[in-house]
């Protein structure tokens, strides 16, 4: 079971005052650094996180995921085209995979992975995105797709358009910057933990 609330950082260093107030999934999505800063910052992301109980995903580096003996790797489509997926399954590790169209979902489903993320749902000022927003309908017809398999949306996601996403089918809500861009990113960490408690414990 995936938490229902997923926040992706940018820096292990936000995971001491995060962890604190009882964060269970995050996504370590680092860009543009030095191999050894990568590794150094997933080997304590993932000491720091098991000893809290919260699932660490690591988006991308998948070998440095294998190495380090972390448990879950999150790829997108680019991504993919480099992946060994065979060894990524032989090392044990859990797969997440991005997906924005019907043809990415089909590749995504053909491996068999351990969510599917739809995105972006609103617009999202993360990154520059090629599909305009997926918008809540298409989260209702991909939670249709992928049946059991968690269905993870991202893109634009706010504590206050969380609900309308989760009844249109989403069994994860993953946030960016409505977290790490807030006035206090701790108060609105615990928005978020206290909006999905029901849904955690339901």
């Amino acid at each position: 079971m995936l938490d229902p609330f997923y926040l992706i950082i940018d820096d292990a260093k936000w995971l001491p005052r995060f962890l604190p107030l009882g964060l269970k999934l995050v996504q370590l999505r680092i860009k543009d650094q030095p191999e050894a800063e990568l590794r150094a910052q997933i080997r304590d992301a993932k000491a720091v996180c098991a000893e809290a109980g919260c699932q660490l995903v690591v988006n991308d580096y998948w070998r440095l995921a294998l190495d380090l003996g972390c448990d879950f790797v999150h790829l997108g489509q680019e991504d993919l085209d480099d992946a060994d997926v065979a060894a990524i399954r032989a090392g044990g590790l859990r797969l997440g995979v991005s997906t924005h169209d019907d043809s990415e979902l089909l590749r995504a489903l053909d491996l068999a992975p351990d969510y599917v993320a739809l995105g972006p749902v609103y617009h999202t000022i993360l990154k520059a995105m090629k599909w305009a927003p997926q918008g809540v309908e298409k989260v209702t017809g991909w939670k249709e797709k992928v049946g059991t398999i968690p269905l993870v949306a991202i893109g634009g996601m706010t504590v206050e358009r969380a609900p309308a996403v989760y009844d249109a089918g989403a069994d994860v809500i993953s946030a960016v910057t409505d977290v790490l861009l807030a006035e206090n990113p701790e108060n609105r960490l615990t928005e978020w933990l206290e909006l999905t408690t029901a849904r955690r414990t339901g």
